[in-house]
């Protein structure tokens, strides 16, 4: 299927990237709020000395009223439990990264990272600690002729804000307890994949596709402006670049996959009766080409739909390895990939095509299409886990779900899917009763094809 309008999202392709790539850091919140931390340690004290005594008593009465030493000691006591505290949910926040990494997926990093809690946490501890050593270096005791001074504004914040951070503990905690839990961390990515499907595939399912215009064998090859993943692809530069050189641009590259810098990943010709492009030319064009390349270390889900399945078919793969051998986590991998395909099938999928303002074809961006999302999320399911009806089971089942929700053109590629289960299930030796019911779960999904929808039976055995 083609689309013909508009641009993607009303961000940019590179801009959205680079907002992602932020949000997945560490870093940025918590030195944000140190240097806002140190701001206020130096800002409260001045405002503390310049109120003196003239704090009126109704406010007064809530501070924190002691001597030079009972401040520097609720400050130093406040700094030194803080550090303690930021080492404690640095060492947490590694050893759950660890256990992502090891026990689901190295590509689920970034759902941990780009956790908005652990920021906040971190930003809080460190923050506190900043502000309390801070306000220290203020208390003055007049042991060296000068007069005594001690904030009580100052030291009075800084109390409240250990009491929050022991609260920002206790609370990142039991976020972490939940966070960890694979339920959470599959319901995240298919959260985070849905949007990207909405932001990606905004059109709903159109009508039959125009014919698409073949490339000469005079075209342009572009190469890949640098190595990595293509993680975004800007279509107004894409657009502006055909429109500026009269051109037409064929992407073949995808979002999500693997360049090598150099090796052609598009392709540019001039639409026929144009004049051709001179070396000169040809150089611009190709610069203007590769400019609305986004090229980075790691996939992203801004753009990449096929990310998310990644992400969540790893985490089946490594539930069926005979390490952990744990078949439920597949199943349930399972019924997310089912609900995403059932929404991509709504959606207009295959290339997409962008026009000029006189209607004509200036890009053409190559894209997945629904078969190459089923093959994601059934090629290793099905290899892995064939030895286990459950799995196959699940498996007939998301082909019955989702062939409820295809159209004619997404038949084939369910069809050729079932036709592999069928054959898997023939080669496994299974009890003929099990071997029984994965037959008539088939049927079930042949049933769907067709328009008519058939109640599951229970898995055979009463196993649920």
């Amino acid at each position: 299927m083609t689309r013909t309008s508009g641009p993607l999202g009303q961000l940019g392709g590179r801009f959205q990237t680079a907002v992602d790539a932020l949000r997945t850091q560490l870093w940025p919140l918590p030195v944000f709020a140190v240097l806002v931390a140190i701001g206020l340690g130096v800002w409260i004290p001045t405002v503390d000395d310049a109120i003196g005594s003239d704090m009126p008593s109704s406010v007064s009465y809530f501070l924190i009223n002691g001597g030079p030493d009972a401040g520097r000691a609720i400050l130093e006591a406040t700094a030194g439990s803080l550090i303690t505290a930021t080492s404690l949910t640095f060492s947490l926040t590694v050893v759950t990264l660890q256990l992502a990494s090891s026990q689901f997926s190295p590509r689920l990093l970034r759902t941990f990272t780009g956790d908005r809690v652990v920021h906040a946490t971190l930003a809080l501890f460190l923050g506190t600690f900043a502000y309390a050593l801070t306000v220290l270096r203020t208390v003055r005791s007049g042991d060296d002729g000068d007069e005594p001074f001690v904030p009580h504004l100052a030291v009075t914040l800084a109390f409240l804000l250990a009491i929050a951070s022991i609260i920002g503990l206790v609370f990142f905690l039991a976020h972490l307890a939940r966070e960890i839990r694979v339920e959470t961390i599959m319901r995240k990515v298919h959260q985070e994949t849905s949007g990207t499907i909405r932001r990606v595939y905004r059109e709903e399912r159109g009508a039959q596709p125009p014919v698409l215009p073949v490339a000469p064998h005079a075209a342009v090859w572009i190469g890949a402006p640098r190595s990595g993943f293509l993680t975004g692809i800007e279509e107004e530069t894409l657009l502006a670049a055909a429109v500026k050189h009269r051109a037409i641009i064929r992407v073949d590259a995808q979002v999500g996959s693997s360049l090598v810098e150099g090796i052609p990943a598009a392709a540019g010709w001039v639409r026929s009766g144009e004049p051709s492009m001179g070396a000169e030319t040809v150089h611009e064009f190709r610069d203007d080409v590769a400019g609305a390349f986004t090229c980075g270390f790691e996939r992203t889900a801004v753009q990449d739909v096929a990310f998310g399945f990644r992400q969540l078919i790893d985490v089946a793969a490594k539930a069926l390895s005979p390490g952990i051998n744990d078949p439920t986590t597949a199943i349930h991998v399972l019924g997310h990939t089912s609900a995403l395909l059932c929404e991509l099938t709504q959606r207009d999928l295959g290339p997409r095509v962008l026009h000029d303002d006189d209607g004509l074809v200036r890009v053409i961006l190559d894209r997945p299409d629904f078969a190459a999302f089923l093959n994601i999320t059934l090629d290793q399911p099905v290899l892995y886990g064939r030895a286990d009806p459950a799995v196959l089971d699940r498996v007939l089942s998301l082909l019955q779900e989702v062939a409820w929700h295809a159209s004619a053109e997404d038949q084939p590629a369910i069809r050729e899917q079932l036709q592999r289960v069928v054959s898997a299930v023939q080669e496994e030796t299974y009890p003929d009763a099990v071997a029984a019911h994965l037959q008539q779960r088939a049927a079930e999904v042949e049933r769907a094809l067709d328009g008519e929808w058939a109640p599951r039976g229970p898995v055979s055995g009463g196993r649920a």
